[in-house]
């Protein structure tokens, strides 16, 4: 059976806090791996930080995993950054029977001030055909918001910054390189923005004067 549908961090976590046999993978862990993981992996070498897991290095395309080697994989804000998408999506498939996936939406992609090159892909997630929909990423706004910032705003708008999907057996997706509908928009300056809220707020001011 696959299975492809939205989730939220809680319900994954609840729901791996009962696979106390499972072999799980946090798969660019950074410094942050979920706690129920006892695999992680990384382009770089963190395994300093986690004595208590098994840690591997990735130096290829093809994750060093053998087949089905998971329960579990969890990839969170890896996609975005991963230039042959596609491939890393079977591999996912391949080295693991079901798994997360966490991605920034458009809008925090777009409000996050870090290098803009980090970034390839928009992943978004098609409600009607439940596939991920996966497009070239675009600069709309001119970023603002500090990693930090966006971190904590996560706490309470968390639905409108990140996408979260659980999946099992496959990763039904879409993808398309052009993004020719999002063409005709120049990139939308602050300064603008700030122009534009404090030409309302002065506006206001006067008004009760």
């Amino acid at each position: 059976m696959v299975l492809l549908k939205r989730t939220n961090k809680k319900f994954v976590e609840d729901y791996l806090g009962k696979k106390k046999d499972w072999k799980i993978l946090d798969i660019g862990c950074g410094y942050t791996a979920n706690k129920y993981s006892n695999h992680v992996a990384d382009t770089q070498d963190f395994s300093h930080l986690y004595k208590d897991k098994k840690f591997t290095l990735i130096k290829d395309k093809k994750l060093p995993f053998a087949n089905k080697e998971f329960n579990f994989v969890i990839a969170s804000h890896v996609l975005e950054h991963v230039e042959d998408i596609e491939f890393f999506i079977k591999e996912l498939e391949r080295v693991a029977n079901s798994g997360y996936i966490e991605v920034p939406t458009r809008l925090e992609d777009n409000l996050v001030d870090v290098n803009e090159k980090a970034h390839v892909w928009w992943i978004n997630f098609d409600d009607i055909n439940n596939s991920l929909f996966i497009t070239k990423r675009k600069q709309i706004i001119e970023p603002f918001l500090s990693v930090s910032t966006v971190q904590n705003l996560r706490k309470f708008f968390r639905d409108s910054l990140v996408t979260e999907i659980f999946w099992e057996n496959k990763i039904d997706y879409l993808f398309s390189e052009n993004n020719n509908y999002f063409e005709i928009y120049k990139k939308l300056s602050f300064f603008k923005i700030i122009k534009k809220f404090c030409s309302k707020k002065i506006r206001r001011l006067f008004k009760f004067i």
